[in-house]
C-alpha cells in the first residue's frame, strides 16, 4: 500500500510550470479530487493535467509510463495518458512529475453500471490487446509474482481483518484460488491496477485507461481482477469468453481481486473510504461468486 509522503497544492504546480514550462504558466490550474494514493492530479487549462508522485513508490513509474504509453497507445483500442512534458524535481517537489494530455469521461459506477455487458466486450478488449503487444524489453509488472507468493500478506490481512469481514469464507475462496494450477507461459503486458478509478467511461462504455503505474509484464490472470472490481456477476461470463479465461486462470485471477482487496481493506478501512468500499464490495463479489461455484460459505460482509 501507498502512503503518502508528499503534500501537493495548486501554488506548487504554478511554480513547477512557471520554471519548467513556462509556455502553459498562465493556464488555469485546478485540483482534481480522487481518492487515489499514489498521486495528486491537477488540470492543467481545457486540454492537459499535472500528476504528481505523492511517494517514493509513484515517483519510480514516472519514467516507466514516459517510455512506455507511447508505444502501447497506438495498440490499443481505447485512449490511454499521452505524456506531454516530464518535469524533473524541484523546490517542494521531490520527484520528477508529468504533464498528460486529459482525458474526458467518469470512472464507472460500480452497482449502477449501463451498460455492463457492452462493457465486459470493451474490457475484455482492451486486456487481450495489451496482453498482445510485443513483450520485448518490457519491466516487471508492480504484480508480477506467483499467487502463492502473497499468501502470507493474504493471511495476515484475513487475521487482522477478522471483526470485519467473513474470514472463514474468505479463507476458503482464498485456499480454493491458491489451489489453480501456476501459470507456465510467459509473461506479457499487463495494466495490472483494473479497478474503477483507473478507467473512464463515456455513455457506459470503456472510452479510457489510466494509471498505468503498475504496468509491465507479468502473468496474464492479474488484469482479470476487473471482472470482481467493476462488472456486476451477470456480465463476467462475457469477459471471461472474451479474454478465454480457462478455470485455472479464472481461480486465479478471482485470487489475485481477493488478495488485493483485502490488504486495501487492511490499509485504508480507517482512512480512504473510498478505496475501503471498493474492497468491500469485491471481497462481498467473489464471497459471493465463490457460493455460486461450490455451495459452501456465506458470502457476507461484515459492518
Amino acid at each position: 500500500m501507498h502512503t503518502t509522503a508528499s503534500s501537493t497544492d495548486t501554488d506548487l504546480v504554478r511554480r513547477l510550470l512557471a520554471t519548467q514550462f513556462p509556455r502553459w504558466a498562465g493556464l488555469p490550474v485546478e485540483r482534481v479530487g480522487s481518492a487515489g494514493t499514489a498521486n495528486a492530479m491537477y488540470r492543467l487549462g481545457e486540454d492537459m493535467v499535472v500528476r504528481l508522485p505523492l511517494a517514493p513508490g509513484a515517483a519510480l513509474d514516472v519514467e516507466k509510463e514516459h517510455r512506455w504509453l507511447p508505444r502501447l497507445a497506438p495498440l490499443l483500442p481505447v485512449a490511454v495518458p499521452v505524456p506531454l512534458g516530464l518535469g524533473a524535481p524541484d523546490e517542494g517537489q521531490a520527484w520528477p512529475w508529468s504533464v498528460y494530455g486529459w482525458l474526458d469521461g467518469e470512472p464507472p459506477a460500480v452497482g449502477h453500471l449501463t451498460e455492463p455487458a457492452a462493457l465486459a466486450e470493451d474490457l475484455a478488449a482492451f486486456v487481450t490487446a495489451l496482453r498482445g503487444v510485443d513483450p520485448t524489453d518490457g519491466p516487471p509488472s508492480y504484480r508480477a509474482e506467483h499467487l502463492a507468493d502473497r499468501d502470507r500478506v493474504t493471511r495476515a490481512a484475513l487475521a487482522e481483518l477478522r471483526e470485519v469481514i467473513d474470514t472463514d469464507a474468505a479463507t476458503v475462496a482464498w485456499e480454493a484460488s491458491l489451489g489453480a494450477p501456476a501459470w507456465s507461459g510467459p509473461p506479457v503486458w499487463l495494466h495490472a491496477d483494473l479497478q474503477p478509478g483507473n478507467m473512464l467511461l463515456a455513455e457506459g462504455r470503456l472510452s479510457a485507461v489510466i494509471d498505468f503505474g503498475c504496468l509491465g509484464l507479468g502473468e496474464p490472470a492479474v488484469d482479470l481482477i476487473v471482472a470482481w472490481y467493476v462488472l456486476p456477476a451477470e456480465a463476467r461470463a462475457a469477459f471471461r469468453a472474451g479474454v478465454d479465461a480457462d478455470d485455472a486462470g479464472w481461480a486465479r485471477g478471482r485470487g489475485w481481486a481477493l488478495s488485493i482487496a483485502l490488504l486495501e481493506l487492511q490499509a485504508y478501512q480507517d482512512s480512504n473510504p473510498v478505496m475501503a468500499t471498493h474492497a468491500r464490495h469485491v471481497i462481498d463479489e467473489i464471497l459471493a461468486d465463490h457460493v455460486r461455484g461450490t455451495g459452501t460459505g456465506t458470502g457476507a460482509v461484515r459492518g
